[in-house]
């Protein structure tokens, strides 16, 4: 805990200055709070004595100073509220950057175990209260404390035994308080896994509402969706349960406080002990005194929010990317394309078998080389392994002779162009999504690599042309037309290594030869990697692998392989049968 309390109070540094002023007019609202009683205190102890004149040119004057004091803590809460507050905003934007910059390092090992609702949950609600409690704590403590301690300091010097009275009850409140605190953290950070669950099944079910739709399964998703909704309901149910513990049982000794002061109060007049201006000044200080017992009631319940909010923030930034550069990592440029294979062996985690087993592959430098074979084989994780998505478990990956791992990852995957399957379109305009890769590029050149991915035309033919707008990863868009795009992002890459992870796998026929038009022409003169699936697509390459799950079993031409009259073989029959390709 004291680690992460360090973390949290190193968020102030760049706000010292502010931080700084917001406390200053904390304690100056504090004090001002414990003056005016005093204040109080005097005209009724010792003014409505005096002459008429005298008391009424007496209380003008403490009237007008009450107003200036008041005018002061006017300004010192506006402060508090206006700055504090926005003091609060920019910690909020600097742990929102710092933790999005972390997980955009984060490698696909990280994401393959993560739900995206949940870490938007991260991202936005418990900063949110993350924030509120970094801001609102520091001056919720500093008030409460000078207003309790200023309180008992005052009223010991007025009656001592009338403070033991008001405060006989305090050490039972801190018991109290003790007791549901724990309970109170427990219940609050189970709403936040609930929360998170709940944001995954949302986000889950709108990403995939046209699948939803389509089979009628409305219904299904609610019940799905009620379910985690209940045990959310639960959790706060539970926590509002301790909740209602703390707040009924620290107000109602807030009130038993009032009572015992009056009580003690009426006895000790009797025995002419005190004064009874003494006890209408201690009857004021009890609200002064009671008012910070309640902010510290919200500030619990805020604590328990923020800093469980905290914790879960500093999970996520604990976790260390399990694909970084390494010391003295390498630029890597002038890149002609030769890559190795060098024993290579992986697998996902390490409970998990081994999905390549001693690999050993040479691919030259501009050679366009096709793999095959089931699904399971491994032939997308082998390709993952190049730009580093993932690293090795054994032997190593090269380019140009040199171990990927040796060299800067941005460099690395600068000079690698990447053709998937399912195409990811980011919301904007046509022209942003090509302009993506490469974010420096002329209007000119964004336009030629439309040209080069044949797509220059249908998109002349969208209602806005290059600044149409095609929504959500791109749903206002065919299938073939959003591959084009994909593809044009890569021409516009330029890269030296090309990876094309069945990008026509999910196009009708007519798509399917203009896109491979497109990549044919994208990969003359690179290095390329094919993973078919249709394998008609790689009829014309020069050499094909298949891989198994016992690693590259065959190799060759297409007509070498069917001559062998082995996997391959038997793949491309199947594939070619009429039912296999309806």
């Amino acid at each position: 805990m004291n680690k992460n309390l360090k973390k949290m109070i190193s968020y102030y540094k760049p706000y010292r200055k502010v931080f700084a002023a917001d406390m200053f007019f904390a304690i100056a609202a504090s004090f001002v709070a414990l003056a005016i009683p005093l204040i109080a205190r005097y005209i009724t102890s010792t003014i409505i004595y005096l002459e008429k004149d005298e008391v009424l040119r007496q209380t003008l004057m403490l009237g007008a100073v009450m107003a200036v004091l008041v005018a002061i803590s006017c300004y010192c809460n506006y402060f508090i509220s206006n700055y504090g507050h926005v003091m609060g905003a920019k910690i909020e934007y600097d742990m929102r950057e710092e933790i999005f910059e972390h997980l955009q390092k984060l490698s696909f090992a990280f994401y393959d175990n993560q739900k995206v609702g949940a870490l938007m949950s991260r991202i936005t609600t418990d900063l949110f209260d993350i924030t509120e409690l970094m801001h609102h704590g520091p001056e919720n403590i500093v008030i409460s404390i000078i207003k309790i301690f200023g309180a008992f300091v005052i009223m010991m010097c007025i009656s001592p035994v009338l403070t033991l009275a008001a405060f006989a009850l305090v050490p039972v409140m801190f018991v109290y308080a003790y007791f549901f605190n724990g309970k109170m953290k427990r219940a609050f950070r189970r709403n936040r896994e609930k929360i998170s669950d709940i944001n995954s099944r949302i986000e889950d079910n709108l990403s995939g509402i046209r699948v939803v739709k389509s089979f009628a399964n409305e219904e299904i998703e609610k019940e799905k969706f009620n379910k985690g909704n209940m045990g959310f309901l639960a959790a706060k149910k539970n926590s509002y349960f301790y909740m209602g513990g703390y707040h009924a049982g620290l107000s109602s000794f807030s009130l038993l406080i009032t009572i015992v002061v009056l009580a003690a109060g009426a006895i000790f007049i009797s025995s002419e002990m005190i004064e009874v201006t003494d006890l209408i000044t201690f009857l004021l200080y009890i609200n002064v005194l009671t008012e910070p017992i309640k902010t510290l009631i919200d500030f619990t319940e805020q604590f328990q929010n923020g800093y469980t909010g905290f914790e879960r923030f500093m999970e996520i930034m604990s976790i260390e990317p399990d694909i970084a550069d390494e010391e003295g990592a390498e630029e890597l440029s002038e890149v002609s394309g030769a890559i190795d294979f060098d024993n290579v062996s992986f697998r996902y985690e390490e409970s998990s078998g081994k999905v390549l087993s001693h690999i050993h592959l040479h691919v030259d430098a501009g050679e366009y080389v096709a793999l095959v074979g089931s699904s399971g084989a491994g032939k997308s994780t082998l390709c993952s392994l190049i730009p580093r998505f993932y690293d090795v478990t054994g032997g190593a990956v090269k380019i140009d002779g040199r171990d990927v791992r040796t060299l800067k990852l941005k460099s690395l995957r600068d000079h690698i162009g990447i053709v998937q399957q399912d195409v990811y379109l980011f919301v904007g305009t046509v022209y942003d999504n090509i302009r993506y890769g490469r974010p420096d590029a002329t209007r000119e050149e964004v336009i030629e690599a439309a040209k080069n991915a044949n797509a220059h035309e249908f998109i002349l033919s969208l209602p806005n042309g290059y600044e149409t707008d095609i929504g959500q990863r791109g749903i206002k868009l065919s299938g073939g037309q959003k591959q084009r795009l994909s593809i044009a992002r890569v021409f516009l890459k330029n890269p030296p290594i090309l990876i094309f992870d069945e990008a026509t796998s999910a196009l009708d026929n007519e798509s399917e030869k203009v896109v491979q038009e497109s990549l044919e022409k994208l990969a003359k003169n690179r290095t390329t990697f094919v993973i078919a699936h249709r394998l008609t697509t790689i009829q014309n390459a020069k050499r094909i692998l298949v891989l198994t799950e016992n690693g590259i079993a065959e190799e060759g031409s297409h007509r070498e392989l069917l001559a062998k009259g082995g996997i391959y073989e038997k793949l491309y029959r199947y594939y070619s049968r009429p039912e296999s390709c309806s």
